[in-house]
């Protein structure tokens, strides 16, 4: 499945133009955002050891809550890091090139969800309130490492789910996971040997009122 630049502004605007109309009678604000990641590349075929490696991601989002239903959307706008350690040189075709080689992307990721947060606690909720969340995530490739076994996708289309915890009204720890639902790299040596996106991620937000 490939993903242009073209379709994922495509998606963004139209879904902007959808909850603009609502903004009035929404409880909108935005919030500084970073992002740790534990993320893993799931390869079509398993052909050679990889192992998860630690992200990182920083930026900015924005909730959009309507008010008595507990229901609204998130969505942001981040620099992440993301991708995993590929042992290529376990392998003849790459092993004279190629060794244990630490494959990454940096990305310019922009998550769209749906959330509902528990709003009516009888006024515990402005010291504490959880909430669950889930939707798409897209992403823009802007640079990757400096391995040359393979070609990268200019994007990627992942789909997210997760829970948490505000805190005080003003802090947002949430956690959660991604299927990447696109591949993000395909080796050039070997046909149809792609890998998708994997990843876990804790978010620590500070909202301004």
């Amino acid at each position: 499945m490939k993903i242009s630049r073209h379709h994922i502004i495509l998606v963004i605007a139209l879904a902007a133009v959808a909850v603009l109309p609502e903004r009035a009678a929404a409880q909108f604000r935005w919030a500084a955002t970073a992002s740790v990641t534990y993320n893993d590349l799931k390869f079509k075929q398993d052909l050679v050891p990889v192992s998860q490696a630690v992200g990182y991601g920083a930026g900015v989002t924005a909730e959009m809550m309507f008010p008595g239903i507990g229901f609204g959307i998130d969505f942001g706008l981040l620099y992440s890091q993301k991708g995993a350690t590929v042992d290529l040189g376990s392998k003849t075709i790459w092993a004279e090139d190629y060794g244990n080689e630490r494959v990454y992307m940096h990305y310019l990721h922009i998550p769209l969800h749906l959330r509902f947060k528990w709003t009516r606690m009888n006024g515990l909720e402005e010291k504490i309130a959880p909430f669950v969340y889930g939707g798409p995530d897209f992403t823009i490739r802007i640079a990757n490492g400096r391995c040359d076994a393979f070609d990268y996708a200019g994007g990627d289309l992942g789909l997210s789910v997760g829970g948490g915890v505000e805190l005080w009204r003003n802090y947002q720890v949430s956690f959660g996971y991604t299927w990447g639902m696109s591949y993000v790299l395909r080796t050039k040596l070997l046909d149809n040997f792609s890998a998708r996106n994997r990843e876990w991620f804790v978010r620590l937000s500070y909202y301004f009122k």
